[in-house]
């Protein structure tokens, strides 16, 4: 059962393979990696792409998104591309010190969205590796440090709620509520769970007058996010494995684990 580019609002599925530094993902996307890093980016070097406003590199032979184009990269259907990735680095100099054996694991890294080696090159001083296939719906991100996956994910959850559920104004015009990110340490509490594999369900949030409960199943390893969302319509019919609470009054987040 596919669905469809709008549902990936409402669903996150995340699964966090420590050992190789890289997170897969549904329901996360360019935009929001861009808002969440806005003003520590650096340049995009495009391993797969369609953005038609990108720089070329000779040494390389690949195009590049320099960092004061991002955001208009940003503001592109990147989902109707199918393959978008990249890999980001510092200066467009040290692309130019790439040899044929690095150039060579990053074409395999765009191509085949897996590392011959890990991903993180001295040269460019890169922080992420972002390989995605109609971006939101599957997408592998490589992390340097964890720290940036749980400030997306804690960024994340708090907007789409905001998103889902507008509030009206005197005037009827909906605007966005403004939720505050969840605590890090809540989800680093949840790693054990993401290294299995979870569903974040805001569709299923439980919206009551002082609190707002957000329902979370450990549904397991997936690389095909119809075989995902799968098992989560069969596992959402059953008991959640945890709870993320927003005490509306206070503001602050708190972790029911069952």
């Amino acid at each position: 059962m596919k669905r469809h580019h709008q549902d990936v609002r409402d669903l996150i599925y995340v699964h966090l393979n420590q050992s190789d530094q890289y997170v897969i993902s549904h329901g996360i996307e360019f935009t929001e990696f861009v808002s969440t890093f806005s003003g520590s980016f650096n340049h995009l070097l495009l391993l797969a792409h369609r953005y038609d406003d990108a720089d070329f590199n000779r040494h390389t032979l690949l195009e590049y998104c320099p960092a004061d184009r991002i955001k208009q990269l940003a503001a592109e259907d990147v989902y109707r591309y199918g393959d978008f990735c990249w890999i980001d680095f510092i200066e467009e100099e040290l692309l130019n010190e790439l040899s044929g054996q690095e150039m060579a694991e990053l074409l395999y890294l765009g191509h085949h969205k897996h590392h011959l080696k890990p991903p993180f090159y001295n040269k460019l001083g890169n922080r992420f590796v972002y390989l995605a296939h109609e971006d939101g719906w599957f997408n592998k991100t490589y992390y340097r440090s964890f720290k940036d996956f749980f400030q997306l994910f804690s960024i994340v959850i708090a907007r789409k709620l905001g998103e889902l559920k507008p509030e009206k104004s005197l005037l009827g015009i909906k605007k966005k509520r403004v939720y505050p990110p969840v605590n890090k340490e809540i989800l680093l509490s949840l790693t054990p769970f993401i290294k299995e594999g979870i569903c974040l369900s805001l569709r299923d949030a439980d919206h009551q007058r002082n609190r707002i409960e957000i329902p979370i199943w450990v549904i397991g390893d997936f690389a095909d996010m119809d075989d995902m969302y799968e098992e989560y319509l069969q596992t959402s019919h059953g008991r959640y494995h945890a709870k993320i609470i927003l005490d509306k009054k206070t503001k602050d987040w708190k972790l029911n684990i069952v």
